[in-house]
């Protein structure tokens, strides 16, 4: 058969694709792009926002039409939160939540055969980290699942219900992944999860995420010949000891994804975040004080119910004070079924667009400023993709780079020093030394 994929939402989701996709390819399929003719369809949901569910939707409609004769495969968030709105459209014969993904060409096989619909199981009943793995050659970056599901329950939030409670991927998996896409030549290999931060939380479990991050930072082949990169971080973990492990390891990339939301604390004490903005500001400082090239990004929710103009103006200020390199401004979308669908003060979708348009705005002159200040700065960069010898890639702080280079050096770590800015990408020149 000829499977097609595509994929919605967050790196946890693209991992569990690329573990589908390797689960057909054993089992003899081929894996084509979506916009090919394909005799199966599977698109991996995401229900985050109601645009995620819009665009899920818009998905599978399309794999039918490029195919009316396609089996079309809904599968993740939205086909776990709501398995019978999906299988109530008539382009979507297969629905799969969040468990038994690596199992799909089994469980498909099956019902093709005749077998009932497997049911949607409850994944908040479940604690043990589901065994996954996926090993692609195609790629500069890898990614290791290493962490599922949250115990936060904020208020906006439809995540722990679609996801479950807190489980991780034991160390001693997580480390025969890691050797093995060392072995396939990786240089960047990214650790993501739900909640990274609680990973070993969980049920029955003992570790930690320094404890891992120290394990992987062992079987690391020499300096500077392969960096591990942190997914999104809640803040909290940022302690001092935290700060200053993570400067004892530079293999460790110095750019984290730091969950902050709102810059006005009466709007995270609504979303029941656990911190205020003091205690992000204490994260902050820590990382800036023991790691002097760390670059942080961040989410903002924009038009969170209840939020004033005046609310909303706090957080404009903290967060370009604050100087992330990348904010990602979100309008608030309500959740069914979570505390924030049906708190007063709702707004319209025009003044929450006004907003995101505004906080991006202010942001973006941030990230210039930013970027046009790293002229004569070294890095490492990871050479990706290269047109027309020019090499596109990230340094180890996460800043989009340039490079004018010979061919042969895709999926290396070159040292480089900052020439310029050209739009929103620096320019770089080869360095001796990072």
């Amino acid at each position: 058969m000829k499977v097609a994929f595509l994929t919605l939402g967050c790196k946890v989701n693209h991992y569990e694709t690329e573990v589908m996709a390797q689960a057909f390819e054993r089992a003899g399929d081929l894996i084509v792009p979506f916009e090919e003719k394909a005799d199966v369809y599977v698109v991996n949901t995401c229900t985050v926002t109601a645009t995620g569910d819009k665009k899920s939707r818009q998905a599978l409609r399309a794999a039918k039409r490029q195919n009316p004769n396609a089996v079309v495969v809904a599968v993740g968030c939205y086909a776990q939160m709501d398995p019978d709105a999906l299988l109530s459209m008539p382009e979507v014969d297969f629905v799969l939540g969040n468990l038994h993904k690596p199992e799909l060409p089994a469980l498909l096989r099956r019902h093709l055969e005749g077998a009932p619909l497997p049911p949607v199981d409850d994944i908040g009943l479940v604690h043990d980290f589901e065994p996954m793995s996926a090993v692609r050659s195609d790629r500069t970056r890898a990614i290791i699942k290493i962490q599922d599901g949250c115990n936060n329950f904020c208020s906006y939030c439809v995540i722990p219900y679609a996801r479950g409670r807190i489980r991780s991927k034991p160390p001693q998996d997580v480390l025969r992944e890691f050797e093995t896409l060392v072995s396939e030549g990786y240089r960047e290999i990214i650790l993501t999860g739900i909640e990274i931060a609680s990973y070993g939380g969980g049920k029955g479990e003992t570790f930690t995420l320094p404890e891992l991050l120290e394990l992987l930072c062992a079987h690391i082949p020499g300096q500077n010949q392969l960096r591990i990169r942190l997914g999104s971080l809640e803040p909290r973990i940022v302690t001092e000891p935290f700060a200053s492990f993570l400067a004892a390891h530079p293999a460790i990339c110095p750019q984290f994804h730091l969950s902050l939301q709102s810059g006005c604390d009466e709007v995270l004490a609504r979303m029941n975040r656990k911190y205020d903005t003091a205690r992000y500001t204490r994260s902050v400082q820590l990382l800036r004080q023991y790691l002097p090239k760390v670059m942080l990004t961040t989410d903002i929710v924009v038009g969170f119910p209840g939020e004033t103009e005046q609310q909303f103006l706090q957080t404009v200020e903290y967060v370009t004070a604050t100087r992330f390199l990348k904010v990602h401004a979100f309008p608030y979308s309500p959740r069914k079924g979570t505390p924030a669908a049906v708190m007063s003060g709702q707004l319209g979708g025009p003044e929450k667009a006004r907003r995101v348009k505004a906080l991006s705005t202010a942001c973006d002159a941030v990230r210039h400023d930013i970027l046009a200040s790293q002229t004569g700065n070294r890095y490492l960069m990871l050479a990706e993709d290269c047109k027309n010898g020019v090499y596109r890639g990230y340094t180890e702080n996460y800043l989009p780079v340039h490079l004018e280079a010979a061919p042969g050096l895709s999926g290396q770590l070159l040292p480089v020093v900052i020439t310029g800015l050209q739009g929103d990408t620096l320019s770089a020149s080869l360095s001796p030394s990072p």
